[in-house]
């Protein structure tokens, strides 16, 4: 029978060991020792008492983690689940019943009234397009439906509350299709522009920000394009009223960019949709090999991605129980 203990640095190189066997096997990333200690430690929401270890005898066969934050989103009533693992010979219905239970005590210790599977979760974990292995997602938005953990939530009284869909593109043939060419024409006509953003020439960038009231948006648009990252901007004479990007360029070939938004006054002229592509086409330019990004299964966005040529590669559940 396994038995469950606190995680202790000691056990790193057996924990990471477990996750490149087992983890991988639904496309998370394998990490190295000081990736994994980067990822689940060295943060700011690192909680000791809220990361486990399953042995058997001597062998470590289960690994999990949770965290939690007054400051995170919902951080004031829940915590966040991060993974729990197990060993395939060694896994059990009530093996992951029993992690989960130690996560879900801690969050109440806490004071905490539910526990999440969520994107806004602090502790990012990487995970491997299917389609091409050679290429990474920077953040798992969820637990993947075919991780044996989801069903063991499902059991366990959690709420299967949305789906987010994991998309891929890969760059280096994507072209602006016609009906878009013809759409910016229109937009156009009305007086709107989609162009890369001039601070000496525009202005209103950070006003469309607070509009669209996203406190995140507000502080890291406005950093990159302070460090010079180009942005793809809509425009009314000089005035922003949209935006898409940053454009940037990481170090393993992904597209980076924070967000796609139009101004609440200015919506109805498919700048939204034209802002996209165009920003898909910027980063291509830029030589990014690839996007991905998340979206939910019943946004709309979701057709405008696949008719860029995204396809879905993986889905993840967000779920919720209360505690």
């Amino acid at each position: 029978m396994m038995q469950i203990r606190p995680y202790s640095i000691e056990e790193r190189s057996a924990v990471v060991e477990l996750w490149n066997r087992e983890a991988v096997k639904y496309d998370y990333k394998p990490f190295t020792e000081q990736e994994f200690h980067d990822t689940f430690i060295d943060h700011p929401y690192y909680d000791a008492h809220c990361m486990w270890v399953g042995c058997n005898g001597k062998e470590i066969v289960g690994f999990a983690a949770g965290c939690s934050g007054d400051e995170l989103p919902l951080g004031d009533v829940a915590g966040y689940i991060t993974c729990v693992i197990v060993d395939a010979d060694a896994a059990s219905p009530e093996h992951y019943d029993a992690f989960l239970s130690l996560i879900e005590a801690r969050f109440q210790q806490l004071g905490k009234k539910q526990a999440e599977v969520l994107f806004f979760n602090p502790v990012k974990l990487k995970w491997r397009i299917p389609s091409s292995p050679q290429h990474e997602h920077n953040n798992a938005p969820g637990i993947s439906k075919d991780l044996p953990l989801y069903e063991a939530l499902i059991a366990r009284g959690y709420e299967d509350r949305a789906t987010q869909c994991g998309m891929y593109l890969k760059l280096g043939s994507f072209a602006v299709p016609e009906d878009m060419i013809r759409k910016e024409a229109k937009a156009s006509a009305e007086g709107y522009a989609v162009t890369f953003y001039v601070p000496e020439l525009h202005t209103g960038l950070e006003a469309t920000l607070a509009a669209l009231q996203n406190p995140q948006w507000e502080e890291e648009v406005v950093a990159y394009v302070k460090d010079g990252a180009p942005l793809v901007a809509a425009v009314r004479g000089s005035e922003v009223v949209g935006f898409a990007g940053p454009i940037i360029l990481e170090p393993t070939g992904r597209a980076f960019f924070c967000g796609i938004g139009v101004h609440p006054q200015h919506e109805g002229h498919g700048l939204g949709s034209i802002l996209f592509f165009r920003m898909v086409e910027a980063f291509q330019d830029a030589g990014c090999q690839y996007i991905s990004l998340f979206t939910g299964s019943n946004n709309p966005a979701l057709r405008i991605y696949q008719k860029a040529g995204f396809t879905i590669e993986k889905q993840f559940s967000i779920l919720r129980r209360e505690l």
